[in-house]
């Protein structure tokens, strides 16, 4: 377990660094406070001079303990510095991480926890893009960050394409990091509205007669969507802006005969669509729009899975200019591990030919 050091910042086992004795008592003074960004191989001290100390290292250093879950070097935070005592390797890695970070700090960003994992990851996938910047989303509440490769080409497809089709698990951000970029978009000023639905399907149970006015009944559907919204704005903000239309929640069947322009609008839960619904949806885009398309084809509710206009819209789609397609695996799974390795077992499960989708296949496979 990481222990902080002395009476100030930092973290790291509580034991003498390697070296340490009467030999390098200059160590201090050795090497010079740098800014951060400049080309020095492998520094002991980074300077913080000009940048608010909690931006960097969090409301009560959060920011600070959640690199200690990843280093065992030793960080002590004392007079516009930055101090680094540990292994030399896993030192020159957190460097980087600390110079990304304070980069954005010196740029008045806001840095939490996230964005601290966000840029370890990077670091230690070691990509051709790891100079680049992470791509952060801001909404009211809080910047949202890709966390893998593959989220960041999601939003950059959400950015560049007119309609993107999110293909994955549950758990790797498709619904929120799509919520997230319209947040964005609408708080920027760069779209006028706000549009989330998904099909009224009940996950593989009846749920039978809801009692309720019309809202009542399908708001039970569309809540993990008003979860998104909850996450990124102020509650009253999000009630504000749903009675001024400004913002649109409503089942799927509600899109039909409408052209939605200067809007974000997002398909969650697609692999319950059937084919006419998900054709009845990609045409309502009219002009200075974007669309997002997001389910995962392992879990459908319908009646005959292989009937799902998801499936069919990923196979006629693929290609068409202005449409692009983003597969999410298990590896972009952001939620407990426990998650990736449940996914990963069924997964297994459907290459060996067992399990209903696997078994329905089949049955198609003959038919035909």
């Amino acid at each position: 377990m990481a222990a902080f050091d002395d009476n100030r910042v930092g973290f790291g086992p509580r034991t003498k660094d390697k070296g340490q004795g009467p030999k390098d008592k200059g160590l201090r003074t050795k090497h010079r406070p740098r800014i951060a960004g400049t080309a020095t191989a492998q520094p002991d001290i980074l300077s913080i001079a000009g940048i608010d100390p909690m931006c960097l290292l969090g409301t009560a250093d959060t920011n600070l303990r959640a690199l200690a879950r990843f280093y065992k070097t030793k960080v002590v935070v004392r007079d516009d510095c930055i101090r680094l005592s540990g292994p030399r390797d896993e030192r020159a890695e957190l460097v980087r991480v600390l110079d990304r970070l304070i980069a954005r700090c010196r740029k008045g960003e806001a840095v939490g926890e996230e964005l601290v994992e966000a840029e370890i990851r990077r670091a230690r996938a070691g990509s051709e893009d790891a100079a680049q910047d992470t791509l952060t989303l801001k909404t009211p509440r809080k910047p949202i960050v890709a966390r893998t490769p593959n989220q960041e080409s999601y939003l950059k497809a959400i950015e560049g394409s007119e309609i993107v089709f999110a293909i994955g698990p549950a758990g790797t951000g498709k619904t929120y990091l799509a919520v997230a970029a319209a947040v964005d978009a609408l708080s920027s000023g760069r779209t006028s509205r706000i549009v989330l639905t998904r099909p009224a399907v009940e996950a593989g149970e009846s749920l039978g007669y809801l009692p309720g006015t019309f809202k009542d009944k399908v708001d039970p559907y569309l809540r993990p969507l008003y979860d998104a919204l909850f996450d990124m704005m102020p509650l009253e903000r999000v009630r504000r802006l749903i009675e001024e239309e400004v913002i649109e929640v409503a089942p799927l069947a509600f899109m039909r005969g409408r052209t939605l322009s200067e809007a974000r609008i997002i398909l969650d839960e697609a692999q319950n669509t059937t084919s006419t619904q998900m054709r009845m949806f990609l045409t309502r885009l009219g002009w200075n729009s974007k669309a997002v398309v997001t389910g995962d084809v392992t879990q459908i509710d319908l009646e005959h899975p292989l009937a799902s206009g998801l499936i069919e819209a990923e196979k006629t789609l693929k290609g068409v200019r202005g449409i692009s397609m983003v597969h999410f695996t298990e590896k972009d799974v952001v939620r407990p591990q426990l998650v990736s390795r449940i996914i990963r077992a069924y997964n297994g499960q459907r290459a060996k030919g067992q399990g209903p989708m696997a078994k329905a296949e089949r049955s198609r496979t003959r038919d035909e």
